[in-house]
């Protein structure tokens, strides 16, 4: 029996804390069958904590990056520190990263602009897929990464897919994958569930996103947990009308192609 991998989550917060911490987290993961966590690393202090992590429990791996969103927090010299922690043996993709024009407070897009191009080129220097956050920034994302596809040679993934359908076979084009969570099981979720129907089954993966994005039954709970990631795949199966086991079992090869350090 295949199990279930989460390739996108946050577990280096203080979230957990009235849940019993991440030990107890991960073994709540396991107790549900989900044999594999990717920690995804939004600034360097976050990143550092994520490796720290995979060397604490064998189940859990990392991404190190900086989320558009934090890059206040970027000093120069902190993406040579980021180059080092690709180097590592479980640190799997450079990530997230990406453009996010949603709030008005965020860092301006000349300087999302310049950290999305300087951790493309890292990724490709590094040999290592990128983990892509997009979030209001459709077109812009599509016209750089296109602009940019030299370095995307070892793949990247679309986390969170949130996009139109149609616009799925433009990333494709680019060799991406696409993982998706809780908002897929959203009853309002009705774009990203005919997103999850038409995109190849070589292509789909599993995501929590946690600690937020609970999805049903649980929507609304907080933190979610990696664990909570067998109701995205569950309901994937039901949406795609596959059986649930095959589907368990293409999701974990497709994160093994993508993230090949995987074990």
């Amino acid at each position: 029996m295949a199990g279930y991998i989460d390739v996108h989550c946050h577990l280096t917060g203080e979230e957990f804390d009235s849940v019993g911490g991440i030990e107890a987290v991960l073994d709540r993961a396991k107790a549900n069958g989900v044999e594999t966590v990717i920690c995804s690393g939004f600034d360097l202090a976050s990143s550092l904590i994520a490796k720290k992590l995979s060397e604490q429990y064998d189940e859990v791996y990392f991404c190190a990056g900086f989320h558009p969103s934090e890059l206040d927090k970027y000093r120069e010299g902190d993406l040579e520190e980021i180059r080092v922690l690709c180097s590592h043996e479980k640190c799997v993709a450079v990530g997230e990263i990406g453009l996010d024009y949603h709030f008005d407070d965020n860092p301006t897009k000349e300087t999302q602009r310049e950290l999305f191009y300087r951790q493309l080129k890292l990724a490709d220097e590094v040999g290592l897929p990128v983990v892509l956050h997009s979030r209001d920034a459709a077109q812009e994302t599509l016209e750089f990464l296109r602009e940019h596809k030299e370095w995307l040679k070892k793949g990247g993934l679309m986390h969170c897919y949130s996009y139109s359908p149609e616009m799925t076979a433009d990333f494709i084009a680019l060799g991406l994958s696409f993982s998706f969570g809780g908002p897929s099981t959203f009853k309002n979720g009705k774009k990203t569930q005919e997103c999850v129907q038409r995109i190849p089954a070589r292509l789909i993966l599993s995501e929590t996103d946690c600690p937020y994005l609970t999805p049903v039954p649980y929507r609304g709970t907080f933190p979610n947990e990696p664990k909570n990631v067998k109701y995205v795949v569950d309901h994937m199966a039901e949406l795609r009308n596959e059986n649930l086991e095959e589907l368990k079992n293409t999701i974990v090869q497709n994160a093994k192609k993508l993230f090949f350090k995987l074990k």
